[in-house]
């Protein structure tokens, strides 16, 4: 069988919206003022590394399949593409459970990057049959940042081919070795396996819902440190959320959406006090879903007015979702948590300095939750297809925690959240601000030990769990 395109190029904001330029980025960064444009080229690296998951595996890539290390559903690999190279990963799959692989490539501090530069990620069969495939591409920021591609194994009906028992392949490769001066990238699999269900309903996805614009959420911002990684990301509730973000900076937030639930977000960036030009794709806010597969990008310019990027409408997440035409509905498919990645192009930093820029998230869940789909089995991980309680809380508390803290905040250092990593310079800021607010020191850090220890043993429980 042919190729099964999963997911469009990383091209802003087209990718979701045209599917047959799919794997092909058109825009450019384009600046207007009184310098000149500048060429892709050298960029400082940035104010803080891609938070990597401290559970993740070191694994080597082979470079070909008979060498291939395997993984396994439910956990986190590390590992690193090198220039010009192809990485084979291995699965041993059955003929009922539908698996999904997701790659973040992160470029090493120094990297130079263009728009049409990326990677591909694919799953094949053992007889080189390609099941699907995703690419992602940095896009016209022009600016090195996590960008993240996925590809699938699905067994339920209206699939072709790819169906059966046996050893199937992840292939990972650049998609411009010829970009200047490239260097190699580290990246970060995330292996997920959903299991079929009991009871086969609607195969068409559910009509009805209302595609306009929803209001917007408005009200007193409350402060949220994003994470530097999907690892790390900071949970967001419903709610007006406020940060700092600087130039060729990544943040990332997740929030807990549950089946018949609609999510709409929106990012602002604040205006700024000095320079002048424009950049013409500065603010870019990515949406991934509960198994980081791409779901729809929005992006905006910056002139030095405040400008803003909104997710276009999206469907209620429902398990039929999967046979919409395009990510940007087929990729609300599950419960679980969300992630917004934001991204603030390097280029920003030439025309109105290093920030950091206020940031200001708008987040809506619209929608009553209703039942899932009865599953015949267990997800790896457990429970990731689901909004739990503790998930629920975990996003409420967001503004107790921001409202602790207070402003002031420092956009170069982002808080790593427990769950995934271990205590950072982000963890000792969060501790001063605490202490700024009347807190005595002790007291915060018995109160912030107290909440990381008990976030990462219920987050380690539920991913290992099975």
């Amino acid at each position: 069988m042919g190729e099964r395109r999963t997911e469009a190029g990383r091209g802003f904001p087209w990718r979701g919206r045209t599917p047959a330029c799919a794997g092909v980025v058109l825009g450019a960064a384009v600046t207007y003022g009184t310098a000149a444009a500048l060429p892709a080229r050298a960029l400082p690296a940035p104010p803080a590394p891609y938070a990597f998951a401290r559970e993740a595996r070191a694994v080597d890539g082979a470079t070909g399949t008979t060498d291939a290390v395997r993984l396994d559903p439910g956990h986190l690999y590390r590992s690193a593409l090198p220039v010009g190279a192809r990485r084979y990963y291995r699965l041993d799959l059955d003929a009922t459970a539908d698996a999904y692989v997701s790659v973040t490539a992160v470029p090493r501090a120094g990297a130079r990057v263009t728009s049409s530069d990326g990677f591909k990620v694919s799953l094949q069969d053992a007889d080189g049959t390609t099941c699907s495939s995703g690419t992602a591409h940095f896009g016209p920021t022009q600016s090195p940042h996590p960008i993240a591609a996925w590809a699938s194994r699905e067994t339920g009906p209206g699939t072709y081919g790819c169906k059966g028992a046996g050893a199937y392949y992840v292939v990972v490769e650049r998609r411009d070795p010829t970009a200047v001066l490239p260097t190699g990238w580290d990246l970060e699999l995330d292996y997920v396996s959903e299991p079929a269900v009991r009871r086969a309903g609607s195969t068409a996805p559910s009509g009805g819902w209302s595609a306009g614009s929803p209001a917007p959420v408005l009200g007193e911002a409350a402060p949220r440190v994003g994470g530097a990684g999907f690892a790390t990301a900071s949970a967001l509730g419903q709610g007006v959320w406020r940060d700092a973000i600087r130039p060729g900076q990544t943040l990332f937030y997740k929030v807990p959406v549950d089946w018949g639930q609609q999510l709409s977000a929106t990012a602002e960036m604040s205006s700024s006090g000095s320079g002048d030009g424009y950049v013409g794709t500065a603010l870019a806010l990515s949406l991934y879903n509960p198994v980081r597969a791409h779901v729809e990008d929005a992006g905006a310019g910056y002139g030095g007015a405040q400008s803003s990027a909104a997710l276009e409408p999206l469907p209620p997440v429902d398990y039929a979702n999967r046979r919409a035409v395009g990510s940007r509905a087929g990729g609300m498919r599950f419960a679980g948590w969300y992630y917004l990645a934001v991204h603030l192009g390097a280029p920003v930093a030439d025309r109105f300095g290093g920030g950091p820029f206020g940031l200001t998230l708008r987040v809506r869940i619209g929608g009553t939750p209703v039942s899932g789909p009865v599953y015949a089995g267990r997800s790896a991980p457990r429970e990731v297809f689901e909004v739990t309680a503790a998930d629920r809380r975990e996003a409420s508390a967001g503004a107790a925690a921001g409202t602790a803290r207070g402003g002031g905040f420092d956009g170069s250092a982002p808080l790593v959240r427990a769950g995934a990593g271990g205590g950072t310079a982000g963890d000792t800021r969060a501790l001063a601000m605490l202490a700024a607010g009347g807190i005595g020191t002790g007291s915060a850090l018995l109160l912030w030990l107290g909440v990381w220890t008990a976030a990462a043993r219920r987050r380690a429980r539920r991913r290992w769990a099975g």
